[in-house]
């Protein structure tokens, strides 16, 4: 049972890998943290009263202010809100849009395998039966005869192999 809920767990974390946005942006927002942070510390690390001293405050501060846990401090110059301001929306709809991304891409996924794109294409074809033409239903007949003949050849092979 251990092994079944590990191939699950590495299955997931492949197809989040392989599959959907979530890297990538992820790999964005750490860059622009990382960008925004430095711009951040230029602006203010000089004004009075500022509690941006040094790099890994600015750093903080740009986890804090876009997380929204709201416990950033306010920066003194006009400059360092404006850098921040933008940062907070960005790294906001950065961080937030990764998760919708990749838990939309991941869950509409399966919809999008070719098998399930066959299978819906004739589920809708029997679905407009009376539309198509004699010609359309010719060629769904033979497509139709040519896949039982593929399933009957593929559970002929595997009666052989087992």
């Amino acid at each position: 049972m251990k092994t079944k809920k590990r191939s699950r767990l590495s299955r997931f974390i492949r197809d989040i890998w392989l599959h959907t946005p979530f890297v990538r942006m992820l790999l964005l927002l750490v860059l622009l943290w990382l960008v925004f942070s430095a711009a951040l510390y230029q602006a203010e690390h000089t004004v009075a009263g500022t509690n941006i001293t040094n790099y890994g405050e600015a750093l903080y501060w740009g986890v804090a202010a876009f997380s929204t846990a709201g416990i950033a401090d306010t920066p003194q110059s006009d400059m360092a809100r404006l850098i921040g301001g933008i940062w907070i929306v960005l790294g906001s709809a950065l961080f937030f849009g990764a998760i919708v991304a990749t838990i939309t891409t991941y869950f509409t996924r399966p919809m999008q395998r070719p098998g399930k794109r066959i299978i819906d294409t004739i589920e809708y074809n029997l679905e407009q039966l009376n539309e198509l033409s004699l010609e359309e239903l010719d060629l769904l007949k033979e497509t139709v005869d040519t896949l039982i003949i593929h399933v009957e050849h593929l559970k002929q092979a595997r009666h052989r192999e087992s």
